[in-house]
């Protein structure tokens, strides 16, 4: 019983530690759903599901050694939230607040993309771990992502967080996915190879 607490316990460390920026995006999410009713608060909820659930199962594969993935290659999913971003702010217009992601697969994909980095850490972790503490380890990653999609939405709708978007207009949050996907690709040290390929 111990264990498995101890097992909660740093499935909830890794889970905040691996997370944290999935704030930033669900924020900006809730914050467009708001002004521009899309996506649905449940769309975006599904998606960061999805999203977290297959960063999950991509780690179980990679740590049975089914699967191997050579860096940097997988920060390249950083374009993603880039060309949301460029989309939303080309797209846009005047009257209205731009839609970065339109569904449950689009946040599925932002948090993917967002989260590429995480399956460095998962997959380790999911080596160590028996079938018990696998098990404990979802769990906890299931009421973490609901209390994730809380926060966010709370955030979302905060009334400090809502002027800053009015205020801020159109671009506040395509800005912050178009951030997000270059911190991703620059992190990534994928681009040194996208520049030695190319020469």
């Amino acid at each position: 019983m111990i264990d498995l607490l101890g097992t909660a316990a740093s499935a909830a460390v890794v889970f905040a530690a691996t997370d944290v920026d999935d704030i930033v995006v669900l924020t900006a999410l809730f914050v467009t759903a708001r002004s521009t009713g899309r996506p649905r608060p449940r769309q975006i909820a599904a998606g960061q599901y999805v999203g977290i659930g297959a960063l999950l199962a991509a780690s179980g594969v990679l740590a049975a050694g089914l699967l191997v993935v050579p860096e940097p290659w997988p920060g390249l999913l950083g374009l993603l939230p880039v060309v949301l971003g460029v989309r939303a702010l080309l797209s846009r217009d005047d009257d209205e607040a731009p839609t970065v992601v339109g569904g449950t697969l689009g946040v599925a994909g932002v948090t993917i993309a967002n989260g590429a980095d995480n399956v460095a850490v998962y997959v380790p972790v999911l080596r160590t771990l028996g079938p018990a503490d696998v098990a404990v380890f979802l769990l906890v990653f299931v009421v973490a992502i609901g209390l994730w999609c809380l926060a966010a939405a709370w955030l979302g709708g905060h009334p400090r967080v809502v002027r800053l978007a009015e205020r801020a207009g159109h671009r506040l949050v395509p800005v912050i996915f178009v951030a997000i996907g270059l911190v991703i690709l620059v992190g990534s040290g994928v681009l040194p190879h996208l520049a030695h390929l190319a020469t």
